[in-house]
């Protein structure tokens, strides 16, 4: 594997590379514990599957933006490392199934020959940082949120301060009051405001969807462009610190602030204002260039379905005279040779600048009037010309128990019969945007099921004869309702998962013939009430009358049994505190280059992490355990320096650790602080040492 190592010209990435190369090759020796590999590939956006022996490999695409030639880079890696299907996914990633472990590091050094990351597409990270797929272009938005969406991208790959942390991190910038990016729901969203000439934003904090579902509290009204990258930070920072480490269910920030209280984060946040690498952070929004206007006009057709595709996929830009078109991809999985066919008959109307929406579709960008037409023949030849891109019709689905190792039962093809239900019998929804249906395959919300009006997600039942049969627990009432607010969807009712379509036909039904003219349908749930809707899909629920094929999910042909995949296994024991403290002198060698780089702020949050990482390897090798850094830090005092068996020069741990938060990131400061950490980690080992001899 030595070609490609020299193809790369960030020497960054190169290292990366070669890391997850030497880092497989040490897990198959069982040189490395399961789960620190399993943290250390899903950074870099390895993730396993269902299916034994095999990975999911994400492609982190910042905004969902990808180029052509990007598009074609990944259809062509599909087709030699994978299956040959790209899959669109709700946080504008691509991912690419059944890929052998081995074969990562080959495959991202590729991706990397046209700038595609694999790094933090996964794992306990800033995530993919998302956006409106119609930033730039939509006439509602105050100014174009790419270029802060890009430079937060930017700023936090690989930054020390946001690498491993309890649990993923989601960030998302809307570009307009409508919240297409549903700020709501993430740890961090933004809304673009213009106050007094100046560009700002609506800063919403600790949403999140998952198994409890938690809308975001509002932190800035307006919060200045140059603030948000040090916000940001502080708040990561305060995350990594604080944030639960031992139960993954209780990791993300909302349970933080939930645990603290939300007076209690701002002013962790605020105090960790000292610390940051940059007060203010300037980022450059490129100036506009000007466009040619186009003479040609929107012009209907005697083709009806040319008309419905036009009214339903197709939007006037704020740039006069050029049209956006959603492309609705089915399940979002669209082929490698009909990724590279279309691209090569596409590329001559459409921007090189290809966005992918949050509903699993793709966003083609800047056509012009009079090459519609031709847009629209070029889509319909590879069966992607189907009208209702943001409609009830277009059933958002994460993959489910397809590949996942999460999933309880089948979200695919189950969305699949609901559209038919749609196209059959309701046809006219393909024009209606207020009702979206998301499916998840469990609870943990890939699929953003409780953020939709009609949500779906797998479970399953037990029948009166003791056999389980896949289900789908019904949720309503959920949905966007602009500028940083939304609505969590309510749990109605399970039901077998068979019965899904006619359970669709009686809501669709209901609201059709007694909705008032005109009203909306959540405003037809909340008049109407959780208990109208539970007594409406009631009779789905009697298990006395299920036969043979309720008990055979959609897309199987056997019986349901309700499993978790296998992920890697080492097979062999590993010395977990030995290998703590391997990490931390490999987080010391990263804070000593970083220190002789000039990067003093990345410096000293490496040596901050020694201190950590060093503190707990010695905490587990006394058998406790603590759920947070902060924790990690307080109980070392307790253990250790208040026993007698580690002293520092009249200080605590605590007052030694958080000098991170106390001080500028001055040189002076940085090196003294690796020096600090430096005699830590030896005095740690030689601990260790002692005990291990002692043991003997």
């Amino acid at each position: 594997m030595q070609s490609f190592r020299t193809e790369l010209e960030n020497p960054l990435v190169e290292k990366d590379i070669v890391d997850l190369e030497r880092k497989i090759r040490l897990f198959r020796e069982g040189k490395i514990h399961e789960e620190k590999f399993r943290s250390l590939r899903l950074a870099r956006g390895v993730y396993g599957q269902r299916q034994q022996g095999v990975q999911m490999v994400r492609i982190k695409l910042p905004y969902g933006k990808m180029t052509f030639n990007q598009w074609k880079r990944i259809a062509d890696i599909s087709d030699e490392y994978s299956t040959g299907n790209l899959h669109l996914t709700t946080r504008q990633d691509i991912q690419i199934h059944f890929v052998s472990l081995d074969r990562t590091p080959e495959l991202w050094a590729k991706l990397e020959q046209d700038d595609i990351t694999l790094r933090e597409a996964c794992g306990n990270t800033v995530r993919n940082v998302t956006a409106s797929p119609t930033a730039g272009i939509d006439p509602q938005e105050p100014f174009d949120v790419t270029p802060y969406a890009d430079a937060t991208f930017r700023y936090f790959l690989r930054n020390p301060i946001c690498q491993e942390m309890g649990r993923k991190f989601k960030i998302s910038f809307s570009s307009s009051d409508a919240d297409t990016a549903l700020s709501y729901m993430h740890d961090l969203g933004f809304v673009p405001k213009i106050k007094d000439g100046q560009r700002g934003f609506k800063v919403l904090v600790g949403g999140g969807l998952g198994a409890q579902p938690a809308l975001a509290h509002l932190y800035h009204e307006f919060l200045p462009v140059d603030q948000l990258i040090p916000t940001v930070e502080a708040v990561l920072r305060i995350f990594d610190r604080h944030g639960e480490r031992n139960s993954r269910h209780k990791a993300r920030l909302k349970f933080l602030i939930a645990k603290i209280g939300f007076d209690e984060f701002k002013r962790l946040v605020t105090e960790e204002w000292t610390a940051l690498k940059s007060k203010t952070y300037t980022i450059e929004a490129p100036v506009e260039a000007a466009l040619e206007v186009p003479t040609g006009s929107l012009a209907y057709a005697t083709d009806e379905v040319y008309n419905q595709w036009l009214k339903s996929n197709v939007f006037p830009q704020k740039q006069s005279g050029y049209y956006g078109v959603f492309v609705r991809v089915p399940l979002g999985n669209i082929h490698s040779e009909t990724s590279r066919s279309l691209i090569g008959q596409i590329e001559p109307y459409v921007a090189n600048d290809v966005r992918v929406s949050i509903n699993q579709g793709l966003l083609f960008r800047f056509v012009k009037a009079e090459d519609l037409p031709r847009v629209y023949e070029i889509l319909a030849a590879h069966e992607l010309a189907q009208p209702g891109a943001n409609s009830t019709a277009n059933i958002t689905a994460c993959p489910g128990t397809d590949t996942c190792n999460l999933a309880i039962s089948d979200s695919t093809s189950i969305s699949l019969e609901l559209e038919k239900v749609i196209g059959q019998e309701f046809p006219d929804l393909i024009f209606n945007n207020d009702i979206l249906i998301k499916i998840s395959g469990c609870m943990n919300a890939c699929g953003q099921h409780s953020m939709a009006q009609i949500g779906l997600h797998g479970s399953s039942m037990k029948a009166p004869d003791k056999r389980v049969l896949p289900a789908l627990q019904v949720l309503l009432g959920g949905g966007t309702l602009g500028d940083g607010s939304g609505r969590v969807a309510d749990k109605v009712i399970k039901i077998p998962s068979k019965r899904g379509p006619q359970a669709l036909r009686w809501i669709l039904n209901d609201y059709e013939q007694n909705a008032n003219d005109g009203e909306y349908f959540n405003d037809y749930y909340d008049r109407q009430g959780e208990k109208y809707f539970y007594g409406i899909l009631k009779p789905l629920t009697d298990l006395s009358t299920v036969v043979d094929s309720d008990f055979v999910d959609w897309g199987q042909t056997e019986s349901f049994a309700t499993e978790i995949g296998v992920g890697e296994c080492a097979s062999v024991i590993i010395d977990l505190v030995a290998t703590l403290l391997f990490e931390t002198e490999e987080k010391f060698d990263w804070a000593e280059q970083a220190l002789k780089e000039g990067r003093y702020a990345d410096s000293i949050y490496y040596s901050y992490s020694v201190f950590v990482s060093g503190a707990k390897a010695l905490l587990l090798d006394k058998s406790v355990s603590v759920s947070t850094q902060h924790a990690v830090i307080k109980e070392f005092d307790k253990q250790f320096v208040e026993s007698g068996e580690f002293s520092f020069a009249g200080q605590t741990f605590t007052e030694r650790v958080l000098q991170i938060n106390q001080q500028e990131p001055s040189p002076e400061f940085a090196e003294r602080f690796l020096g600090e950490a430096l005699d830590f980690l030896q005095r740690a080992k030689a601990f260790r040492e002692e005990a291990v001899a002692a043991k003997a």
